[in-house]
């Protein structure tokens, strides 16, 4: 015990009081994860407020070979900022470290802290008259050190890519306490291994992220959004064809979902209003930003829903005549996994797969899971235009919750050994976490594995990094 007091006893003397909190109350809303799936028992929560104390906090964790977990937003969907139920693990939260340190508009460049809340980053970069383009259902409360941990993907992916490819420069705290000082705003630098590429997607394992250099672009003139309705996955895809044809990196979003979807909103969110009069089986979200003027966004997306509809594909259309009309749309989109959530436990799949295949696999998939279980009910939505599919299943109506997911081992196996044999991947935007750290080692080879293995035991080699997440 003598040796637990002397931790905190030196944390506490780096951080100061503010900085940790080691009362059970105080450390709920860091012990459980937003989907309540995961609750882990930390020593302490710590809440450094800058990259110095991070690196001093690390230091006294080597030394006495304590357990790290990151944690920034708490929104992770797989249980990878939560701490195992030991006691032992501390709770490293970024939140504190929220200063945008720099913004260039000149290069097209901001420099923010790990704690930043990606909402805030978005403000900061249009207050310079520039687009800071990652968005995502949680930006109001997740992080940029989370985004860049897991690669959040999000709705403008088939523009700008995941948050990989905003990333220029960070800076790492490793597990030695080390600080690696990468913040280089370069977009061309071939000098040896582009060890930021490490940090990215490793989900805190390999080292604590406190700053990183983003990629800004210029503010587009309008943000125009149409809805379509359709009547199957491969006409969605046919129309994505359509879209990319004609329009190009306008392009931005390309989202679908189905109607059971859509009636899990009109449910749960009194007051909604669907976008047809009539139903249809699919619907797809288009979002088309225009540098030129509203006028010529407009114009574009008409085109591309008209084109649609001569070649069969588009049932019906509707295009946004404001930017609050594109909100109410993109609102639609965004409340399906709350609605989900508000009908009960589900099972939740972020998978990928290629986008030329995705009508095939979700026909493929659909069939060998009402195979297993018959009257389920599909929830399958997400960013058509990269690939990514929620492949999500809600129980029949007449079966209590927990009777339904005593099978979620057995479903998810049927999802994933699919995604599988399409070449797709089992996590598309949501990490591995504790989740799928298991699941994984069905779907990557032995060799990969083994490399990621050496990774993680050269840059921790005492295992102190985020344990029992990824790998």
């Amino acid at each position: 015990m003598s040796g637990v007091s002397t931790v905190i006893e030196r944390i506490a003397a780096v951080v100061g009081a503010s900085g940790l909190i080691t009362d059970e109350t105080g450390m709920a809303p860091y012990m459980i994860d937003w989907r309540k799936r995961y609750c882990g028992r930390p020593l302490a929560v710590v809440r450094p407020a800058s990259t110095r104390e991070v690196a001093q906090v690390m230091k006294i964790c080597a030394e006495t070979c304590t357990a790290v977990v990151p944690q920034g937003g708490n929104t992770g969907l797989q249980g990878g900022g939560i701490t195992d139920s030991s006691g032992t693990q501390i709770v490293l939260c970024t939140a504190r470290m929220s200063r945008v340190r720099a913004i260039d508009p000149v290069n097209n460049t901001i420099t923010v802290e790990a704690g930043c809340v990606l909402a805030q980053v978005q403000r900061a970069a249009e207050g310079a008259g520039r687009l800071f383009p990652l968005s995502l259902g949680a930006e109001g409360s997740a992080t940029i050190g989370g985004n860049l941990s897991t690669n959040a993907g999000g709705t403008a992916v088939l523009r700008y890519g995941n948050t990989r490819d905003l990333a220029l420069g960070l800076e790492v705290v490793l597990a030695s306490g080390e600080v690696w000082e990468g913040l280089r705003s370069l977009r061309k630098d071939n000098t040896g291994y582009d060890l930021k590429h490490l940090f990215i997607g490793a989900e805190g394992t390999l080292g604590i992220i406190t700053a990183a250099v983003m990629k800004l672009y210029p503010l587009p003139a309008a943000r125009l959004a149409g809805i379509a309705a359709v009547n199957s996955p491969a006409d969605a895809i046919r129309l994505l064809e359509i879209a990319q044809r004609q329009s190009g990196d306008s392009l931005t979003g390309f989202e679908m979902f189905s109607d059971f979807c859509l009636s899990l909103v009109l449910k749960h969110f009194p007051g909604t209003s669907a976008p047809f009069r009539g139903r249809h089986p699919q619907y797809v979200l288009i979002e088309i930003s225009d540098s030129r003027s509203e006028t010529s966004g407009r114009a574009a997306i008409e085109s591309v829903l008209a084109e649609g509809m001569e070649a069969g594909v588009v049932l019906d259309a509707v295009v946004a005549q404001s930017l609050a009309q594109v909100q109410t749309m993109w609102a639609l989109r965004e409340s399906i996994t709350e609605a989900q959530a508000r009908e009960g436990q589900n099972l939740k799949h972020d998978v990928s797969v290629p986008v030329s295949r995705i009508a095939e696999f979700i026909a493929a998939t659909d069939a060998e899971v009402r195979s297993a279980y018959p009257e389920v009910r599909m929830v399958t939505f997400g960013h058509l235009g990269d690939g990514n599919l929620h492949y999500n299943i809600a129980g029949p109506r007449e079966v209590p919750p927990e009777v339904f997911l005593r099978e979620a081992a057995r479903l998810t196996r049927v999802v994933h050994d699919s995604v599988a044999r399409f070449n797709g991947s089992i996590s598309a935007e949501h990490g591995l976490g504790q989740a799928k750290r298991e699941e994984i080692r069905r779907y990557k080879s032995a060799l990969e594995l083994e490399l990621m293995r050496k990774v993680k035991a050269a840059l921790d080699p005492l295992g102190i990094l985020n344990p029992g997440k990824v790998i």
